[in-house]
């Protein structure tokens, strides 16, 4: 009887303890359907930004997301961006994405970039907010000067 009993405790405890991780919540897929269509970056914005260079996503200058272009497919959680800011300091960069949004309201971002998605074991997790039919905005955090602060990315619908 004690036997049954430890095993029953056993698996309730097991059962009962679930993971946090950002990456293994259940999607909100009513928010992914909003998010469907092409986008583009209207701007982009943190403390000190007048004066500060922020490299997003290991790619290039904050600024250089500025008119950039995003498509998110929301059925298979793939989609495309392209930076295409004619400024002179702007390199140009296309590739495909496989994206989220979780219960938690996180957007969790992956950069193919010439990869299988499984072969890309980096990527971004991003606060969603401000969803409207027609805009919303991602924040990311970022260290400046040992401090964390946000970076927003507020897209526009194309």
């Amino acid at each position: 009887m004690k036997r049954i009993f430890f095993l029953l405790l056993l698996s309730t405890a097991v059962i009962g303890c679930k993971s946090t991780s950002v990456t293994n919540t259940k999607l909100d897929n009513k928010t992914e359907r909003m998010l469907k269509g092409n986008w583009t970056i209207a701007s982009v914005y943190f403390s000190g930004s007048d004066y500060l260079k922020v490299n997003s996503f290991n790619l290039e200058d904050s600024s250089c997301f500025i008119g950039s272009d995003w498509s998110f497919v929301s059925n298979n959680n793939k989609g495309e961006m392209s930076l295409n800011n004619p400024s002179t300091d702007c390199k140009g960069f296309s590739s495909p994405i496989t994206w989220y949004v979780n219960k938690d309201g996180n957007f969790v971002l992956k950069i193919i970039n010439n990869h299988k998605a499984k072969d890309v074991n980096t990527g971004y997790i991003l606060k969603l907010n401000n969803v409207t039919e027609t805009s919303f905005e991602l924040i990311d955090k970022i260290n400046v000067a040992g401090q964390v602060k946000d970076i927003t990315y507020t897209f526009q619908r194309q």
